[in-house]
């Protein structure tokens, strides 16, 4: 079992800057590949950026690609979403993840975070 709480959240004007971090519980929490999601308000929840558990690998959707890094520190059971050059359209809750399988399909991930708002102004 794993818990998630993610926190960084809140609002930012275009081209600034936050991270974003997932605290999580659980023995087992470096076994799993991770994840962020985000949802804007009337649309899916999309992948934005996943971590392999297994050799540190990294994938990202184009649209965030150059700006935003993820990054994990088993150590500490965190994972990271820095976020730069911020722009309105990545306005939207943010979700952490944790999981297996194809990196990027939201059915794979079994463990959810409650999401932290992330909102940029224009």
């Amino acid at each position: 079992q794993v818990q998630l709480v993610e926190s960084g959240g809140g609002l930012v004007q275009a081209g600034g800057s936050l991270r974003l971090s997932c605290a999580a519980s659980g023995r087992t929490f470096s076994r799993y590949n991770m994840a962020w999601f985000r949802q804007a308000p009337g649309k899916e929840r999309d992948f934005v950026a996943a971590i392999n558990w297994r050799d540190g690998s990294t994938s990202y959707i184009d649209s965030v690609k150059g700006r935003f890094t993820i990054s994990r520190d088993n150590a500490k059971n965190t994972v990271y979403l820095q976020m730069n050059s911020l722009k309105p359209e990545d306005t939207a809750v943010y979700y952490c993840a944790a999981g297996g399988g194809t990196y990027y399909y939201k059915g794979d991930y079994y463990y959810w975070g409650q999401g932290t708002q992330v909102t940029v102004s224009s």
